[in-house]
């Protein structure tokens, strides 16, 4: 793979590192929405969250809990946003699954356009319902 994400797991261009392990890196976003904001990646290519190695999606999610507790322990947040896009109309624009992990402090501004929409209780039971006639778990 030619993309960026892959470039950085191969040593092809470099990151300000946070943590690794051999399923998984996290490195420091380039964009950050607050001071602390790092990507965990796997180390397996994987364009969503609907093509990624299962075995691939559990060890980023471990690897989110460390960095979680890195920033946590050395920043002192008030709260972490974690955040993975999956497909253009999620907002995704590097197509390499990667998880957002994002320190918050009170008042900060960060992902303050989502505002709450509520539904009835008959049109909940309804989606529920589609969803489990959907579940091949």
């Amino acid at each position: 793979m030619n993309d960026i994400f892959s470039k950085i797991v191969r040593g092809e261009l470099p990151c300000h590192k946070v943590a690794e392990n051999d399923q998984t890196l996290a490195f420091l976003d380039i964009n950050p929405a607050a001071q602390g904001h790092t990507l965990v990646i796997p180390k397996r290519f994987g364009t969503d969250i609907f093509d990624t190695n299962p075995e691939d999606l559990v060890a980023v999610a471990r690897m989110v809990q460390t960095v979680a507790q890195l920033l946590l322990q050395t920043l002192k947040p008030d709260g972490i946003n974690v955040l993975q896009n999956s497909r253009p109309a999620s907002g995704q624009v590097v197509f390499y699954y990667h998880v957002h992990v994002i320190p918050r402090w009170e008042g900060d501004g960060v992902f303050s356009f989502w505002r709450p929409n509520p539904t009835d209780h008959a049109a909940f039971a309804a989606l529920a319902e589609r969803l489990r006639a959907n579940n091949q778990a």
